[in-house]
Protein backbone atom coordinates (compact mmCIF):
# COMPACT_ATOMS: atom_id res chain seq x y z
CA UNK A 1 0.00 0.00 0.00
CA UNK A 2 1.35 3.45 -0.87
CA UNK A 3 0.25 6.66 0.81
CA UNK A 4 1.18 10.01 -0.73
CA UNK A 5 2.52 12.29 2.03
CA UNK A 6 4.39 15.21 0.42
CA UNK A 7 5.87 16.75 -2.69
CA UNK A 8 9.56 17.46 -3.25
CA UNK A 9 11.80 18.79 -5.97
CA UNK A 10 15.35 17.92 -6.83
CA UNK A 11 17.35 21.08 -6.98
CA UNK A 12 20.61 21.51 -8.85
CA UNK A 13 23.13 23.07 -6.48
CA UNK A 14 25.80 25.52 -7.60
CA UNK A 15 28.47 27.33 -5.63
CA UNK A 16 27.36 30.89 -4.88
CA UNK A 17 30.46 32.20 -6.75
CA UNK A 18 29.71 30.20 -9.89
CA UNK A 19 28.28 32.62 -12.49
CA UNK A 20 26.06 29.93 -14.07
CA UNK A 21 22.40 30.60 -13.28
CA UNK A 22 20.22 28.66 -15.70
CA UNK A 23 20.81 25.13 -17.01
CA UNK A 24 18.55 23.35 -19.45
CA UNK A 25 17.54 19.75 -18.81
CA UNK A 26 19.47 18.85 -21.97
CA UNK A 27 22.61 20.58 -20.64
CA UNK A 28 22.17 18.93 -17.25
CA UNK A 29 21.92 15.52 -18.94
CA UNK A 30 25.07 16.34 -20.94
CA UNK A 31 26.97 17.45 -17.82
CA UNK A 32 26.24 14.30 -15.81
CA UNK A 33 26.92 12.03 -18.81
CA UNK A 34 30.24 13.84 -19.56
CA UNK A 35 29.20 15.33 -22.88
CA UNK A 36 29.73 18.80 -21.36
CA UNK A 37 32.81 19.00 -19.14
CA UNK A 38 33.47 22.74 -18.89
CA UNK A 39 31.36 25.56 -17.51
CA UNK A 40 32.18 27.72 -20.57
CA UNK A 41 29.83 25.55 -22.66
CA UNK A 42 26.85 26.94 -20.72
CA UNK A 43 28.13 30.17 -19.10
CA UNK A 44 30.91 32.77 -19.21
CA UNK A 45 32.95 30.81 -16.66
CA UNK A 46 35.89 28.77 -17.99
CA UNK A 47 36.64 25.88 -15.64
CA UNK A 48 36.22 22.12 -15.53
CA UNK A 49 32.92 20.94 -14.10
CA UNK A 50 33.13 18.72 -11.02
CA UNK A 51 30.01 16.58 -10.72
CA UNK A 52 28.89 15.61 -7.23
CA UNK A 53 26.61 12.57 -7.30
CA UNK A 54 24.94 10.26 -4.85
CA UNK A 55 25.76 6.54 -4.52
CA UNK A 56 24.00 3.98 -6.74
CA UNK A 57 21.84 2.73 -3.85
CA UNK A 58 20.38 6.21 -3.26
CA UNK A 59 16.79 6.88 -4.27
CA UNK A 60 17.87 10.38 -5.28
CA UNK A 61 20.53 8.90 -7.61
CA UNK A 62 17.93 6.64 -9.22
CA UNK A 63 15.32 9.39 -9.57
CA UNK A 64 17.83 11.82 -11.11
CA UNK A 65 18.95 9.12 -13.55
CA UNK A 66 15.41 8.27 -14.56
CA UNK A 67 14.12 11.83 -14.90
CA UNK A 68 17.20 13.78 -16.01
CA UNK A 69 19.62 11.31 -17.60
CA UNK A 70 16.84 9.21 -19.14
CA UNK A 71 18.71 6.73 -21.41
CA UNK A 72 22.16 8.17 -20.67
CA UNK A 73 24.47 6.79 -17.98
CA UNK A 74 26.19 8.69 -15.22
CA UNK A 75 29.78 9.43 -16.15
CA UNK A 76 32.26 9.10 -13.33
CA UNK A 77 35.00 11.20 -14.95
CA UNK A 78 35.65 14.22 -12.75
CA UNK A 79 32.86 13.07 -10.40
CA UNK A 80 32.72 12.73 -6.65
CA UNK A 81 30.24 10.40 -4.95
CA UNK A 82 28.96 11.54 -1.56
CA UNK A 83 26.54 9.61 0.65
CA UNK A 84 24.25 12.34 1.96
CA UNK A 85 22.62 15.46 0.60
CA UNK A 86 24.27 17.44 3.41
CA UNK A 87 27.67 16.25 2.16
CA UNK A 88 26.77 17.20 -1.43
CA UNK A 89 25.69 20.69 -0.31
CA UNK A 90 28.84 21.15 1.79
CA UNK A 91 31.11 20.12 -1.07
CA UNK A 92 29.38 22.37 -3.61
CA UNK A 93 29.46 25.27 -1.14
CA UNK A 94 33.24 24.87 -0.80
CA UNK A 95 34.12 24.29 -4.48
CA UNK A 96 33.31 26.88 -7.15
CA UNK A 97 33.44 24.36 -10.02
CA UNK A 98 31.13 21.79 -8.41
CA UNK A 99 27.55 20.97 -9.34
CA UNK A 100 25.36 18.59 -7.36
CA UNK A 101 21.73 17.76 -6.78
CA UNK A 102 19.38 16.94 -3.95
CA UNK A 103 16.21 17.99 -2.21
CA UNK A 104 14.95 21.54 -2.49
CA UNK A 105 14.98 21.89 1.32
CA UNK A 106 18.78 22.24 1.39
CA UNK A 107 19.53 25.84 0.53
CA UNK A 108 21.53 27.69 3.13
CA UNK A 109 24.99 27.73 1.55
CA UNK A 110 24.44 27.03 -2.15
CA UNK A 111 22.71 28.60 -5.13
CA UNK A 112 19.82 26.73 -6.75
CA UNK A 113 20.11 26.74 -10.54
CA UNK A 114 17.12 27.53 -12.68
CA UNK A 115 16.23 24.57 -14.87
CA UNK A 116 14.91 25.56 -18.29
CA UNK A 117 14.44 29.07 -16.90
CA UNK A 118 12.41 27.97 -13.86
CA UNK A 119 13.68 28.45 -10.31
CA UNK A 120 12.99 25.58 -7.87
CA UNK A 121 10.71 27.62 -5.64
CA UNK A 122 7.79 26.45 -3.52
CA UNK A 123 5.34 28.09 -5.93
CA UNK A 124 6.96 26.58 -9.05
CA UNK A 125 6.94 23.12 -7.50
CA UNK A 126 3.33 23.43 -6.38
CA UNK A 127 2.16 24.57 -9.82
CA UNK A 128 4.30 21.90 -11.56
CA UNK A 129 6.26 24.41 -13.69
CA UNK A 130 9.61 23.27 -12.24
CA UNK A 131 10.65 20.17 -14.20
CA UNK A 132 12.31 17.97 -11.55
CA UNK A 133 9.50 17.18 -9.12
CA UNK A 134 8.86 14.02 -7.16
CA UNK A 135 6.22 12.79 -4.77
CA UNK A 136 7.04 11.23 -1.41
CA UNK A 137 5.18 8.21 -0.11
CA UNK A 138 4.92 5.92 2.88
CA UNK A 139 4.75 2.26 1.93
CA UNK A 140 3.21 -0.50 4.03
CA UNK A 141 2.93 -4.21 3.38
CA UNK A 142 -0.72 -4.35 4.47
CA UNK A 143 -3.54 -1.86 4.88
CA UNK A 144 -2.41 0.34 7.78
CA UNK A 145 -4.08 -0.27 11.12
CA UNK A 146 -3.43 0.66 14.73
CA UNK A 147 -0.38 2.79 15.49
CA UNK A 148 0.79 2.79 11.87
CA UNK A 149 -2.57 4.14 10.67
CA UNK A 150 -2.57 6.73 13.47
CA UNK A 151 0.90 7.89 12.43
CA UNK A 152 -0.06 8.16 8.74
CA UNK A 153 -3.26 10.00 9.67
CA UNK A 154 -1.17 12.41 11.75
CA UNK A 155 1.26 13.07 8.88
CA UNK A 156 -1.71 13.80 6.61
CA UNK A 157 -3.37 16.09 9.18
CA UNK A 158 -2.99 19.85 9.15
CA UNK A 159 -0.44 19.60 11.99
CA UNK A 160 1.51 16.85 10.24
CA UNK A 161 1.57 18.71 6.92
CA UNK A 162 2.86 21.79 8.79
CA UNK A 163 5.79 19.65 9.96
CA UNK A 164 6.29 18.43 6.37
CA UNK A 165 6.52 22.09 5.33
CA UNK A 166 8.92 23.02 8.16
CA UNK A 167 11.14 20.12 7.05
CA UNK A 168 11.51 21.75 3.64
CA UNK A 169 9.11 19.55 1.69
CA UNK A 170 5.87 20.74 0.19
CA UNK A 171 2.63 19.77 1.87
CA UNK A 172 -0.09 18.12 -0.17
CA UNK A 173 -2.46 21.05 0.43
Amino acid sequence: ISVLIAKDALSVYLNTNNPAEDISLEELRAIFSCKINSWDKISDYNADIVKVIRPRNSGTYAYFKRLVLETEEYCEDNSITLHTTNAVVKHVAQHKNAVGYGGIAFHDSVKHAKIDGVLPSKQNVQNDSYPIIRYLYFYTVNTPTGTVKEFIDFVLSEEGQAIVSKSGFLPLW
